[in-house]
């Protein structure tokens, strides 16, 4: 059977008996073309789908799923969703209404084009990088596409299906320049393959990395801090996505919980997740359950406006559902971000201080839970409102919400990250932040 097929199966199965049932079946394509050494090295495909079951009886939510599509198979996983709903002691649960959704193609063309073409980008990547006689060591070029797609379905109606997908070019390196040895990262990302240029991440690759040759020790001391969008988005996607959804709210686990309404960040700091976006990487037509997407703005010139909710935890709060339900098919609902970014600023003018560039360590020196991170970075020293050296051997700490609150300044263009999700940043100025270094 097809994923349709197989929703409508077990959806008609679930109404003859009589149960509340979802049906969420999704399906992912990837492909990984590895260079090295001037060759394609490895070329890797992979494909996962499969079919989850979420059903409600009595108020006991119970799930189950099947990788296979066959009428058998499809019969089992009912059953054993009925059976573990009625394995719960914990009531309440819910299947939210809804109406048909449509059929959504948010990729289109964009990967389509032949398989020689992405080993050629993967290769003149290489290239790039080689011809700089700095460069001496390329530890990995890769391009990488990743293809989703998802079929959804209820007996309370909802029903709609949608594709998206992206490419990407992605390279480490290391450079030298006398004594001084520099490793380094570099990507892009879009959802057309053709606009991505080899060249162009290869210079880009150069450009960030070459920058911070030759640093020197930075002295302990509270500065002014530039933290380019590469690095606060690192920081957002570790910690702000969290202390936002409303499942760790109601977990306890959220210094944001009791903070509805109250300024949260400087007032010229706004916060989106936007799954509308037309060329957005994480953009989708509605979420797990079938809410509809739209727009959300959780901070709004510093003022908290709403927490991420699904279903559940809209109703379990007495507020609106924001639409931001989240599942595979093998897993429970949960909550999660689309395309989440700051809102772009007036521009940032360099004076004193330290741009950091690039932060490392956040699963280890982050806590979402307490706010608090201590972190390895590399950075540029500003004297004079201008650059004047690159740093190196320091940490930078703080409390995610006391730098939020001490925001001075958000540059004018924004840049998507795909290392902690889909987050989108300018440039953010920090009025003074704690540097341990030399």
């Amino acid at each position: 059977m097809t994923f349709e097929e197989a929703r409508d199966y077990l959806l008609q199965k679930a109404r003859a008996l009589g149960i509340e049932a979802e049906v969420l079946a999704t399906y992912s394509r990837e492909l990984t073309i590895q260079a090295h050494g001037g060759r394609v090295e490895e070329i890797t495909q992979a494909t996962q789908g499969g079919v989850g079951v979420r059903v409600v009886v009595a108020g006991k939510t119970g799930y189950a799923y099947t990788e296979e599509r066959t009428p058998e198979a499809l019969d089992w996983v009912l059953q054993e969703a009925h059976e573990n709903a009625l394995l719960q002691s914990e009531t309440g649960g819910f299947l939210p209404s809804g109406g048909a959704l449509g059929q959504h193609d948010l990729l289109g063309e964009g990967l389509s084009a032949p398989l020689e073409q992405k080993r050629q980008t993967a290769l003149a990547l290489e290239a790039g990088l080689r011809a700089d006689p700095r460069v001496k060591q390329v530890q990995m070029t890769r391009y990488a596409e990743r293809e989703t797609q998802a079929t959804l379905g209820s007996t309370q109606g909802v029903a709609g299906a949608f594709r998206n997908g992206y490419a990407l070019l992605l390279t480490s390196a290391v450079m030298a320049e006398g004594q001084s040895l520099k490793q380094g990262y570099e990507f892009d990302l879009s959802k057309e393959f053709h606009a991505l240029e080899p060249g162009r991440t290869a210079q880009a690759f150069l450009q960030n990395t070459g920058r911070l040759l030759g640093a020197r020790p930075l002295k302990t001391g509270r500065y002014r801090a530039y933290l380019e969008p590469k690095a606060f988005g690192q920081l957002l996607g570790m910690m702000g996505w969290f202390l936002l959804s409303a499942k760790n709210v109601l977990e306890g686990k959220s210094l944001l919980a009791d903070k509805l309404g109250q300024r949260v960040a400087s007032e010229i700091f706004t916060l989106v997740d936007d799954p509308t976006l037309p060329d957005g990487l994480a953009s989708r037509p509605f979420d797990a359950e079938g809410t509809a997407a739209r727009r959300t703005v959780f901070i709004e010139n510093g003022v908290l406006r709403t927490f991420a909710h699904n279903s559940e935890t809209a109703r379990r709060m007495g507020v609106e559902n924001t639409g931001h339900a989240s599942r595979s098919y093998k897993g429970v609902l949960g909550v999660a971000p689309s395309n989440l970014f700051v809102q772009p600023g007036q521009g940032v003018r360099l004076e004193e201080g330290i741009i950091v560039t690039d932060l490392m360590g956040l699963h280890a020196g982050a806590n979402p839970i307490s706010g608090e991170f201590s972190l390895q970075a590399l950075g540029l020293r500003v004297e004079g409102g201008e650059v004047a050296y690159p740093v190196e051997n320091f940490t930078v700490a703080g409390n995610f919400l006391t730098l939020l609150a001490h925001i001075t300044a958000l540059g004018t263009k924004l840049e998507w990250n795909p290392m902690m999700g889909i987050v989108g940043s300018p440039m953010v100025e920090v009025a003074e932040l704690s540097f341990a270094g030399a």
